[in-house]
C-alpha cells in the first residue's frame, strides 16, 4: 500500500511539473513581457530535474524558446544579461550532442534574422575553439553541418551573408566532406535558369568570401561542363572549374571584404562607400538597429 502511495505521489509531482513547464513555453510563445518570463524561468516550481538537480530553466534553454517563437526582446535580454550562459550547451533533454551551436542553427532553421544578428554580435566576445560560428550542428539533426551549411541547405541568403561576414568559414566540411558551396551547388544542380533566385544569391554570397575556391564537387563540374555551364553561366562556370581567374568585380569585392572586421559586421559593409549595386542584396540590419529596444 505504501509503495502505491509513493508511486501515485510521484506521478502527481511529474504531472504538476509538466503543466508548469508548459506554462513557461506558452508564455514565451505569447510574447509575454521579459520581466514576467524571467520570474517564471527562475521559479523552482516550473522546472525540476531530480537527476541533474536543475531546478530552473537555464538562459540557454530559454533562448531556444525565444528563437522558436521569435521573442526578440527576450532574446536580446538573455544575450545581453547572460551572454556565456545563454550561448552555452542546453540540457540533454534539448540536445544530447556534447558540443554544437544549437542557437545559431535554430535561428537559421526558423529564419530568425534579427535574433541571428544578435547572437552573432555576442559570439565575438566568446573565446572558443573551433570558432562558435563553425561548430558543427547537432549530429542527430544536422549531420554535423555548421550553421552556414544549414543556411545554404535551407536557401537563406541573408543568413549566409551574416554568418560569413561574422567569421564563419566557407571551407568547413560536414561528415560527408561537403562544404557550404557543395550544398549550394547541389541545390542548383537541376536548375534551368542561370539566375534562379535564392539559390543563386546563396552562391554569390559564398563566392564573395572565398578568395580560394575549394569544394568537393569540382571534378563533377569539369566532367559535366555543358550542364554546369548552363546552370551557372559561362563566366562563373569557368571560374569554379578552375579554367579562368575570378571575374574582376568579384576579385575586387573579395579583397575589400577581407579587410572588414567580423566584429563590426554588417555595419562595416553597409557603410562602404561603393554603389549599392555592388553590395550583396538583402543585407541584414545594422548592429545599431539591433541594439535598439524592441
Amino acid at each position: 500500500m505504501a509503495s502505491l502511495t509513493v508511486t501515485s505521489e510521484a506521478r502527481s509531482v511529474e504531472k504538476h511539473r509538466k503543466s508548469f513547464s508548459l506554462l513557461f513555453y506558452r508564455a514565451v510563445r505569447d510574447l509575454k513581457p521579459v520581466w514576467m518570463l524571467e520570474d517564471m524561468r527562475t521559479m523552482e516550481t516550473f522546472y525540476l530535474d531530480e537527476d541533474s538537480g536543475q531546478r530552473i530553466y537555464s538562459p540557454s534553454e530559454a533562448l531556444l524558446y525565444a528563437i522558436v517563437h521569435d521573442h526578440q526582446a527576450y532574446a536580446q535580454y538573455l544575450l545581453s544579461r547572460y551572454t556565456d550562459e545563454a550561448l552555452a550547451k542546453p540540457g540533454e533533454r534539448f540536445c544530447p550532442c556534447p558540443s554544437s551551436a544549437p542557437h545559431l542553427a535554430m535561428a537559421v532553421r526558423y529564419d530568425r534574422r534579427y535574433i541571428l544578428g544578435l547572437i552573432l554580435q555576442e559570439t565575438h566576445r566568446i573565446a572558443s575553439t573551433p570558432s562558435y560560428t563553425d561548430r558543427a550542428g547537432c549530429f542527430h539533426i544536422e549531420d554535423g553541418r555548421t550553421p552556414l551549411h544549414l543556411a545554404c541547405e535551407l536557401l537563406r541568403p541573408e543568413a549566409v551573408i551574416l554568418l560569413l561576414g561574422s567569421g564563419a568559414s566557407p571551407y568547413a566540411r560536414d561528415h560527408n566532406g561537403l562544404t557550404p558551396l557543395d550544398i549550394t551547388l547541389e541545390k542548383l544542380r537541376d536548375s534551368t535558369v542561370v539566375r534562379s533566385g535564392e539559390k543563386r544569391r546563396c552562391l554569390d554570397n559564398l563566392l564573395l568570401f572565398m578568395p580560394k575556391v575549394r569544394f568537393k564537387m569540382k571534378e563533377a563540374l569539369v566532367r559535366e561542363s555543358e550542364r554546369w555551364s548552363k546552370v551557372l553561366g559561362e563566366e562563373t562556370y569557368l571560374y569554379l572549374s578552375g579554367r579562368s581567374p575570378a571575374p574582376l568585380v568579384l576579385s575586387a569585392m573579395q579583397t575589400v571584404l577581407q579587410q572588414l572586421s567580423p566584429a563590426s559586421f554588417p555595419d562595416s559593409l553597409l557603410e562602404l562607400p561603393i554603389p549599392s549595386s555592388l553590395k550583396p542584396p538583402g543585407l541584414p540590419v545594422s548592429q545599431r538597429d539591433r541594439q535598439r529596444v524592441v
